[in-house]
């Protein structure tokens, strides 16, 4: 009789780990798996919202609660997401939070007794609790193959260390492209001894103790890569990627995430009236924010540039003031059918296959990145922390699909400032002329080959049936040793 593996999945509480993963389950499920998602009570909603076209798709994918302790932390009752702080203290008190999530975890793993737990990178204890009950943990990281290979071959040689300054250039070990980066630009545990860079140890051996990363990527983006992942660096991984183009369809694409600020047949209407190529997207994800002093240049910027564009901004609109103080004096007016401004959340994966959309502002998130490599756009690279100086080099330097806006350094919450005339430049960049031509025809052939890798007898399906199939043996085995 064949074994029907069940899954259950932990996503780390931020809209960038949560929306992959989600649709990860729902991969799982569509292959005859029962998948499992673990969430915090005020992220359920979201998260049952998502998987409901699913569950009418027979689909047997569920919603399991565990307790998070906001009040131990000292946070707000029912911030229980990345995405809602404020502060970076705020940040800190979640990454503790989520370190007493392990008595709950196992209290569930005893309840359900699945056959296996995918958690996320953040939960580096979760091995020795799925050990105890004998099941593969599989670590979830929600980035590139590319930035896998980077961080791993940053933390045995530490060539950061060697360099005199934090702006001085050096070649990360081992690579099979030579990549140049400086210190400003990586994470704070990778430049010095802190209790982060602690941290940052326990994820490396979790992930050596593990068995195996799932990464939401192809194998045609970066093949030199995953190669050097799996044989170079001896890591056990498999490609699933890209998640998002597993959705059924349209009316479940557009929802992705949060409820969208605007209306999506609005947003679409607005770019049927747009020639194919002339719209610029600009969207910095959902954690990035910036100042006024910022949001000031990116509008100036986009207004020297003469480019019609849909900018997304993390602002209420005032009713009663007639102008924004975070934009230029009748910026709104001139701009008018030239440019949509959406405040909060956006429709993105609707959004960027448009024909109009010819471009895209990012901060190189790995979600947004792979969403504008699908849609075959050319982008202007805007890291601001995590990885995302890493996805910058793949997209730039080894996709060569992308030019850089010029950020030099690494930030948590508000970035590195750009003046409007880089702005306007990496735009124009982007858009018009040769170069911007091949940038654009280069990602649409990787798109095509991303549509391709999702369907059956592609590169991320058939590595999504030789996982389910270890599955099944790990369990047949593990079943008999109970025997």
């Amino acid at each position: 009789m064949d074994i029907q593996p069940h899954i259950f999945f932990f996503p780390f509480m931020a809209h960038g780990h949560m929306i992959p993963t989600i649709e990860m389950a729902k991969i799982f499920a569509s292959r005859g798996c029962r998948a499992t998602i673990i969430s915090t009570p005020a992220n359920a909603p979201n998260i049952v919202k998502s998987i409901e076209r699913s569950r009418q798709l027979d689909l047997e994918i569920g919603v399991v609660l565990i307790k998070f302790p906001s009040k131990e932390v000292g946070l707000p009752e029912g911030y229980e997401n990345i995405n809602s702080l404020t502060t970076i203290e705020m940040m800190d008190n979640l990454f503790v939070a989520t370190t007493m999530l392990e008595q709950p975890l196992e209290q569930l793993l005893l309840e359900h007794r699945p056959t296996c737990l995918v958690a996320d990178v953040f939960f580096p204890w979760a091995n020795q609790i799925a050990a105890k009950f004998g099941i593969p943990r599989l670590v979830f990281h929600g980035t590139s193959f590319f930035a896998l290979c980077a961080d791993t071959s940053l933390f045995p040689e530490e060539p950061q260390k060697k360099v005199s300054s934090d702006s001085e250039p050096f070649v990360i070990p081992n690579l099979p492209d030579e990549i140049k980066i400086t210190r400003q630009k990586l994470p704070d545990f990778l430049n010095k001894e802190s209790e982060l860079s602690g941290f940052a140890r326990q994820v490396e051996e979790s992930e050596l103790t593990s068995f195996g990363i799932i990464v939401n990527s192809y194998y045609e983006l970066e093949p030199a890569y995953a190669d050097h992942y799996r044989n170079f660096l001896g890591m056990k991984a498999w490609h699933i990627g890209p998640t998002f183009l597993c959705s059924q369809g349209k009316e479940e694409k557009a929802p992705r995430g949060q409820e969208s600020s605007i209306d999506e047949h609005e947003c679409l209407k607005w770019l049927d009236s747009k020639k194919p190529n002339s719209v610029v997207y600009v969207c910095f994800g959902s954690v990035a924010n910036f100042d006024d002093a910022q949001l000031m240049e990116i509008a100036m910027g986009l207004e020297a540039s003469g480019k019609e564009f849909i900018w997304v901004v993390k602002k209420e609109k005032h009713e009663e003031r007639k102008e924004e103080d975070w934009l230029p004096e009748g910026f709104e007016k001139r701009m008018e059918g030239k440019g949509l401004i959406i405040r909060g959340w956006a429709p993105q994966v609707v959004i960027l296959p448009h024909e109009a959309v010819g471009g895209f502002v990012t901060h190189c998130g790995w979600n947004s990145t792979l969403e504008g490599i699908c849609a075959g756009l050319a982008m202007v690279t805007w890291p601001v922390a995590a990885e995302q100086f890493y996805n910058e080099k793949l997209v730039t330097q080894i996709l060569r699909i992308g030019v850089g806006v010029g950020v030099e350094k690494w930030a948590r919450l508000t970035g590195d400032s750009v003046k409007r005339e880089a702005i306007e430049k990496a735009v124009n960049g982007i858009m018009e002329g040769e170069e911007a031509e091949e940038m654009r025809s280069r990602a649409k052939a990787l798109g095509v080959l991303a549509s391709e890798a999702v369907k059956e007898g592609g590169s991320s399906f058939t590595n999504l049936t030789s996982l389910i199939e270890e599955l099944k043996l790990q369990s047949t085995a593990s079943d008999s040793n109970k025997d």
